[in-house]
């Protein structure tokens, strides 16, 4: 009894590997087939780059310890 359950190991355990599913994205004639990206300073500020960086930089400055305490 303990061979045929070592034996089934023997055979599943590699086969184990084999089941994987693909998880690549569709392609269609060489281009992505999917709803595109927009980029954040497009989503969230009609597409201002100026805009958008500067709320990043203001972010950064306000998380920023060094800044926040006084010498």
């Amino acid at each position: 009894m303990k061979s045929l359950r070592m034996l089934a190991l023997l055979i599943l355990v590699p086969l184990s590997g084999c089941l994987e599913v693909e998880q690549h994205p569709g392609w269609r004639a060489g281009e992505y087939d999917g709803k595109p990206d927009n980029l954040p300073s497009q989503a969230y500020y009609s597409g201002d780059r100026l805009a958008w960086n500067a709320a990043i930089s203001n972010r950064n400055h306000l998380q920023n310890e060094y800044e926040r305490t006084s010498p």
